[in-house]
């Protein structure tokens, strides 16, 4: 596996890999690699010719008093991961490459940020898109890998490729779970064995919301009741938002006629964890 730090480095290592006619894979992360962004490497592998893989942690999508000094990060650990893999390019720009001094540039994109994780936490997506619309530029990827627990990021990306008639595919994978349901996140970390029981709440809830919408269920209002109180007997849990919406612009649903996002965002302890379904009526 090559470790590329420069930029120009990146570029030219890239239009090579083109000039010998294969396929580009990207996947771009921040780092503390789990289950689930290894199984984007590996769909990544197994689609293309040849894989990248960025860790950048990105200082422009968090926001004031989030936790980006104390980001988990384990460098060494992934690149034993991902060399095992078999990824042929670790690329490790630097903030101040990503970022150069007098950096006045970003990219927005309307509406769909507005709601969700977009709402409680604005700038949020304006960081995502302008660091992915970067790193997309300097790979120049055939297709990147995104997953789908940050189903929202995914269609923020996806529109932003369409808008500016961007030459690569995004696609998108299903979430990866630990054997108890948690959803895969380098933020779980962060629980103590204490909080972990009060994470398992956000799986329940949404395979009670499930359950429900199953059963004939179509009343967002009830559906979100029942998930605030299975979350709201967790002592360690804080809910910040649940949404049943329209899985592509995000609006909240009054009832479920067809197909409904069932998304929600709770804050264990210091962990500010997100999940999500989509349900369909029979």
């Amino acid at each position: 596996m090559k470790i590329i730090y420069s930029i120009d480095e990146m570029r030219d290592q890239s239009r090579q890999a083109k000039d010998e006619g294969k396929v580009l894979g990207f996947v771009p992360t921040m780092g503390c690699l789990h289950e689930g962004h290894l199984s984007l490497v590996q769909r990544s592998l197994a689609a293309c010719d040849f894989t990248i893989v960025s860790i950048f942690i990105n200082p422009t999508q968090f926001g004031e008093n989030e936790d980006l000094e104390t980001y988990p990060a384990d460098l060494p650990g992934d690149r034993r991961n991902l060399e095992a893999l078999g990824v042929d390019v670790l690329f490790l720009p630097s903030h101040r490459q990503i970022y150069p001094d007098g950096y006045k540039t970003f990219v927005s994109v309307e509406d769909i940020t507005t709601r969700l994780c977009g709402k409680s936490r604005p700038g949020f997506f304006r960081g995502v898109a302008t660091v992915v619309l970067k790193l997309f530029n300097i790979v120049q990827p055939d297709i990147a890998f995104f997953g789908e627990k940050d189903r929202q990021q995914l269609q923020v990306i996806q529109t932003m490729v369409r808008d500016l008639n961007l030459q690569v595919s995004v696609a998108g994978l299903p979430i990866v779970r630990e054997p108890d349901g948690l959803a895969m996140s380098s933020r779980n970390v962060y629980l103590s064995p204490e909080q972990r029981p009060s994470a398992l709440a956000l799986h329940k809830a949404l395979k009670t919301a499930a359950g429900l919408v199953k059963n004939g269920e179509t009343s967002a209002n009830k559906i979100k009741e029942t998930m605030r109180r299975i979350i709201g007997r967790e002592k360690h849990a804080e809910i910040d938002y649940i949404s049943v919406c329209d899985t592509q612009t995000f609006a909240d649903k009054e009832s479920i006629d067809s197909r409904a996002l069932i998304a929600l965002a709770v804050r264990v302890g210091k962990a500010r964890l997100i999940d999500n379904c989509i349900v369909e009526r029979n």
